[in-house]
């Protein structure tokens, strides 16, 4: 990284500092959804696992594969959606908190709100998708002989 030395020492040390605090606030931002989605996927597959025999039943039947995708990829993304606005609410507590008892000025623009949705929402999408896909290609043979 490249110095401007046009500008006043304590300006550019600010600025380094603020560059440095955002890098590892979206380091942790990223680690922080990389484990709630490996969170999901797991509850996603240990609730096709609890609904096994009820998978099997409902293919021997003729439920179709596309039925099981859509099933698991909504419970997965509502999964996460609920994780969002607990954590949206959370944030917006905590900047409260802050504002009135340190005198913090802190913005909440709603377009970041939006973003959180749908980005809460795409990785339930993403980690809810591979075990959908389990549950959808689950032979009823064999679904419906585990225990």
């Amino acid at each position: 990284m490249q110095k401007d030395f046009s500008k006043p020492i304590g300006e550019i040390t600010t600025e380094e500092t603020n560059q440095t605090m955002s890098t590892l606030l979206i380091a942790l931002a990223t680690v922080s959804l990389l484990v709630g989605g490996i969170g999901i996927m797991n509850i996603m597959l240990v609730c096709i696992k609890e609904k096994t025999k009820e998978i099997g039943l409902r293919k021997a039947l003729g439920a179709k594969e596309s039925d099981f995708r859509i099933q698991f990829l909504i419970e997965s993304t509502l999964t996460s959606l609920t994780g969002g606005i607990v954590g949206l609410l959370f944030g917006i507590f905590a900047v409260l908190f802050l504002q009135e008892n340190f005198g913090w000025t802190i913005v909440l623009s709603f377009p970041s709100i939006g973003f959180a949705f749908l980005f809460s929402i795409s990785i339930g999408i993403l980690f809810g998708w591979w075990p959908s896909e389990y549950a959808a290609k689950l032979s009823p043979i064999v679904a419906l002989r585990s225990e």
